[in-house]
């Protein structure tokens, strides 16, 4: 696999690529223009690999004792001394990457980017650890943005990615709840519980999409309509899956409304000009 493998495994590379994508999706959508669209989703991703990278290092001996054969510090497929180096590079470009998006935006994006390393040096074992979701899911929409001259931070649009993150972090957590609870990890889905989880994740994403749907000047198309629709009737189904233990069909729910919630915030971009 060798070291190049290693740290690309170690960074979350599904969560790490989507939402550069979608930020940067967001901010060409805007008008950032291809120079604002390239800074914005460069600073996105070297937060989102410090962020990952800090996880995995973090975490490297309680993932060992659990024998997590898809942590490669863990499984010794890769130095940890490498990964400490890596996160450190990341972390370190984060703040001059931020900065060629304006002192405004790249201060919003540092405070979410201390949210995701506040999360993984306490909080995510806490019963607050929806809270670092919030605030980095809220404040990444109002980067992608805030760049733009003249361009005030858009509350709806503010509100809508804290619901998304939020919503995010209840369905992200659903498949490996045993698995985080054998390691000593209790954060809120933890405690209420998967099914409660599957309920709070199809409600916060339903909510984000009904957010992104009204929000834009102007009543919502009837593609908004659709998607508001779509979203709610996911959520349900989501909510009531979760009532059987071991259901799949109720995460799947969860994330078809996680994907319409994406399309429509790149989609209301163009609201925010």
């Amino acid at each position: 696999m060798g070291t190049v493998g290693g740290l690309v495994r170690a960074c979350h590379p599904e969560p790490t690529a989507a939402v550069t994508a979608v930020v940067a999706a967001l901010a060409a959508s805007a008008g950032r223009g291809p120079a604002g669209t390239v800074s914005v989703a460069a600073a996105v991703l070297a937060g989102q690999l410090s962020i990952g990278w800090m996880n995995d290092y973090l975490d490297r001996d309680r993932d060992a004792r659990a024998g997590r054969l898809d942590k490669p510090v863990a499984e010794g497929a890769l130095d940890p001394r490498t990964l400490r180096t890596a996160l450190w590079v990341a972390a370190v470009a984060v703040l001059p990457l931020s900065l060629l998006s304006g002192w405004r935006a790249g201060a919003l994006h540092l405070v979410a980017v201390a949210a995701g390393w506040a999360y993984n040096v306490r909080l995510k074992s806490t019963a607050l650890s929806v809270l670092p979701y919030v605030v980095a899911f809220g404040l990444l929409p109002a980067f992608a943005t805030a760049g733009l001259p003249g361009t005030p931070v858009v509350g709806w649009l503010v509100a809508a990615g804290a619901l998304l993150g939020a919503g995010a972090h209840f369905a992200n957590v659903l498949p490996d709840i045993d698995a985080d609870l054998a390691t000593g990890v209790r954060g809120l889905p933890h405690r209420i519980g998967p099914a409660a989880s599957r309920v709070a994740a199809a409600v916060l994403l339903a909510a984000a999409s009904v957010v992104l749907a009204v929000g834009p000047a102007g009543p919502p198309g009837a593609l908004g309509w659709a998607a508001v629709a779509v979203a709610g009737v996911c959520g349900v189904g989501a909510a009531v899956l979760g009532r059987r233990p071991g259901s799949r069909a109720a995460f799947l729910g969860v994330l078809v409304v996680a994907a319409v919630d994406v399309g429509l915030l790149v989609a209301s971009g163009a609201g925010v000009r």
